[in-house]
């Protein structure tokens, strides 16, 4: 896999944190970085999957079985 750096700037007590938690997970900070923008990708994609499926059955449209017995004009009728 191909990988580029990327630089972030964070506060002085969040890069502390960030050390601790990345040192309790047997991790860099790079890495917990890097894990959580893959998960966050992934989440998103997995979404937009989703949604698209949903798009696609509601555009089928759904059969509840019913059987139309008059017109709309019938129903309408004065």
């Amino acid at each position: 896999m191909n990988k580029q750096n990327l630089t972030v700037s964070l506060s002085r007590q969040t890069l502390r944190k960030a050390k601790i938690l990345a040192a309790r997970r047997g991790s860099s900070i790079s890495g917990l970085l890097a894990e959580q923008i893959e998960t966050l990708v992934g989440e998103e994609e997995a979404y937009e999957q989703a949604q698209r499926q949903a798009m696609d059955l509601l555009a089928q449209g759904f059969h509840l079985g019913g059987v139309i017995r008059a017109s709309r004009d019938e129903w309408h009728e004065r």
